[in-house]
């Protein structure tokens, strides 16, 4: 079975070339060859990494919050805002992201356990875990399968159906991205199956009730039990964490949509998973993603997701190891004719716009097929 497929609602054209069977088993082959070698050489180094990183966290939120008790001098504020801001991201990012996806599993320590870790947004793990890492990473860019595609409510791709609720999109993508932690929140609760009648009450409340218990403890924590023992400094440190909440949702927002909406990144009808081997399974992960080049602060600050290639074909690896596995990773895509999306943080950003934009419009063959059904 190879990518294209033929299928009337899938004609986006592809970059990459069409392998032989004969090609894609050497493919995975050469793939799973720089997975092997970083397993090999795990280690001290990569554990002391982590650890480093947990401390940065630590010690940046401790002191951006406590610059923000002093929040009525405003530089204090502002370097408190950025600090926690900071911490936030690091936490989300460089952190919770990675330990969930079971990169330091080997080092047997529960603070950086994957099935265990809970990271700082309103959003339970375990919904993280299945939506995020079963269902996005087993099903990458199929549709129909793939929830991350759009998130339920932006359409980013033609082969997505397009409704008269999307020439709005321009507009409301503006709060998803402000707000981002929070569609994070309600992804796996999948309201709109509720409201339609396709799941039950007992399966709805079994789901909303260990997130309310995590929204509730976040919003405790952000706006009240640190706001309160403020005393008189309440308002900026209430604010404070309101803003550093806002840094981080924009920053995953932009680095998220970055690393899978760019122009170029394909989409898959369900066909594509009969008789899927590793070597189709390798390619799917490569032409459903995008990278960010960029500097080693910048590449950390994003959780190394500016290597969402790499992440994307080894998301149990330790991320700090996607810069030196990319370097590979593009020679054999080069040498089996791979397109391999990789483009500065603007111009990616900027294709991502595009599309939310142009994508809010009903294209020619939408609109000849609503022409001919009526």
């Amino acid at each position: 079975m190879n990518m294209h497929v033929k299928d009337n609602t899938f004609q986006q054209p592809s970059l990459s070339r069409h392998l032989t069977e004969a090609e894609l088993v050497e493919f995975a082959k050469e793939l799973d060859a720089v997975r092997q070698e970083v397993l090999d050489d795990l280690g001290e180094k990569d554990a002391k990494y982590i650890k480093r990183v947990y401390a940065t966290i630590r010690y940046s939120s401790l002191i951006g919050r406590g610059l923000l008790f002093a929040g009525w001098f405003p530089p204090a504020w502002i370097a408190g805002t950025a600090l926690l801001g900071f911490a936030k991201i690091m936490e989300n990012m460089e952190l919770g992201h990675n330990v969930m996806h079971g990169q330091y599993d080997w080092m047997n320590d529960p603070k950086f356990q994957g099935s265990s870790y809970e990271w700082d947004i309103v959003g339970t793990s375990d919904d993280w875990r299945q939506t995020h890492n079963f269902k996005h990473h087993t099903y990458t860019n199929i549709k129909g399968m793939d929830d991350d595609i759009g998130y339920g409510i932006l359409r980013l791709f033609p082969e997505q159906r397009w409704k008269k609720g999307h020439l709005l999109q321009p507009l409301y993508s503006i709060p998803f991205c402000l707000l981002f932690q929070w569609g994070v929140a309600i992804q796996n609760l999948e309201i709109g199956k509720y409201l339609k009648g396709r799941m039950t009450k007992e399966e709805f409340q079994d789901r909303w009730h260990p997130m309310r218990r995590k929204i509730s403890k976040q919003l405790f924590k952000d706006y009240v039990f640190f706001p309160l023992i403020a005393g008189p400094a309440f308002l900026p440190v209430f604010l404070g964490n309101l803003a550093a909440n806002g840094i981080r949702n924009i920053w995953t927002f932009s680095i998220i949509f970055c690393g899978h909406f760019t122009k170029n990144v394909e989409v898959f009808p369900k066909s594509v998973m009969q008789n899927e081997g590793r070597g189709h399974w390798y390619m799917r992960q490569i032409r459903g993603s995008s990278n960010l080049t960029g500097s080693t602060p910048f590449h950390i600050l994003t959780g190394h997701l500016s290597h969402q290639i790499e992440h994307h074909l080894y998301p149990d690896i330790p991320a700090r190891r996607y810069p030196e596995m990319a370097v590979k990773v593009k020679a054999i895509c080069e040498k089996y004719g791979q397109f391999y999306n990789n483009a500065s943080l603007a111009k990616q950003y900027g294709s991502v716009l595009k599309r939310i934009v142009k994508y809010a419009f009903p294209d020619r063959k939408a609109k000849e097929a609503k022409v001919a059904k009526a």
